[in-house]
């Protein structure tokens, strides 16, 4: 399917757009205002049903005294693989990153973004994440002060080649979010293709990539459903793959907070803003889902047999991550085992 440059700008419309400002409670000016940063177009689930509701939240709890200015689709500059310096270094007071778009940064973070690890719904990733975070990521996480960490539901392959089984997947090239994604997809035989999120659109128009690896909350922010006509699931969990997500505030504007205003941050911070985001995940993906299917799209799910054949394909990439944590200095086994067991206990929930 060919998409003309006309085509693509109105299918990536809405990327550019005047910050969001959230204040409520008394009219006068706020005591602080938070400067939030993100990737994605303001449709996107990600600012309509977290940050948005997590913004008025914190109006409203500090009557008025906390505004939030959103700054989406990178209007703030740099690129997505920057958010975390940003929010390091005070550039901004607050950004929503994928960490995995800097590889090896965050080799701890890793272990629920091995593959078929995680379980098919986002809320049980992203509580099983938020809780791991909060007892091994001190050290990783130290140079921010991490709101929260989450995880989205399964990822999926679209594509504009039918794929069904090993063979089908040969030489396509797919976007993939994370290193160890794109260490899978090697494995079992595609062309992976690293890039963050918003340049699918148009690499997809331009023939760049036949296809991505997301879930589907973010289909219809990108417009996923007309670039595309497949899109292959995995049944049951564990699943294919997920993405870890970071919250964080910087350091500073954390410390430099009033004792009541740090309160107020504190209580929309940790499991409660990790079950926010799961289950706005979660909501999300149905509707990405009825996009691709209003569309006429076929969506299928890979056969358990053939899921069995990608498992042993990928097992390698566990093997290789776990020889590699011992290079940095932790016991990979012990988390990967951990990570299991609270994807198993929030599965149970």
């Amino acid at each position: 399917m060919k998409i003309n440059r006309r085509q693509f700008a109105r299918l990536a419309g809405g990327a550019i757009a005047a910050p969001v400002v959230l204040r409520f409670g008394r009219a006068e000016a706020a005591e602080v205002t938070l400067k939030l940063h993100h990737f994605l177009p303001p449709v996107a689930p990600a600012q309509v049903r977290v940050f948005e509701p997590w913004a008025k939240k914190l109006a409203e709890e500090s009557s008025g005294r906390i505004e939030v200015k959103i700054f989406p689709a990178m209007q703030l500059g740099g690129k997505p693989p920057q958010l975390f310096d940003q929010v390091r270094d005070g550039v901004v007071d607050l950004a929503w990153t994928l960490p995995g778009y800097t590889p090896g940064r965050f080799p701890r973070l890793e272990t629920l973004e091995l593959p078929f690890i995680a379980a098919k719904t986002a809320i049980v990733n992203s509580k099983a994440v938020q809780e791991f975070a909060e007892k091994h990521l001190e050290g990783e996480l130290g140079e921010v002060h991490p709101i929260c960490v989450w995880a989205h539901d399964q990822g999926l392959i679209h594509s504009r080649r039918e794929v069904t089984n090993l063979e089908s997947l040969q030489g396509l090239k797919l976007r993939f979010p994370t290193r160890l994604a794109g260490e899978a997809m090697t494995a079992l035989g595609a062309s992976p293709v690293g890039m963050p999120v918003p340049q699918v659109p148009e690499s997809l128009a331009s023939g760049v990539i036949d296809g991505a690896v997301v879930p589907w909350e973010v289909v219809p922010a990108l417009k996923l459903q007309e670039l595309v006509q497949y899109h292959l699931g995995f049944p049951g969990s564990p699943t294919f793959y997920t993405s870890v997500f970071l919250f964080a505030m910087n350091k500073a504007s954390y410390d430099n907070l009033p004792a009541d205003l740090k309160t107020v941050i504190d209580s929309n911070s940790g499991m409660p803003t990790a079950e926010l985001a799961g289950h706005a995940w979660d909501d999300a993906g149905v509707v990405g889902r009825k996009a691709a299917e209003d569309h006429g799209n076929v969506i299928a799910e890979l056969s358990e047999d053939e899921v069995m054949r990608w498992r042993e394909k990928t097992q390698p990439v566990v093997d290789t991550w776990l020889a590699q944590t011992k290079d940095h200095g932790f016991d990979g086994g012990k988390l990967l085992e951990e990570a299991k067991a609270l994807i198993a206990k929030y599965g149970q929930a």
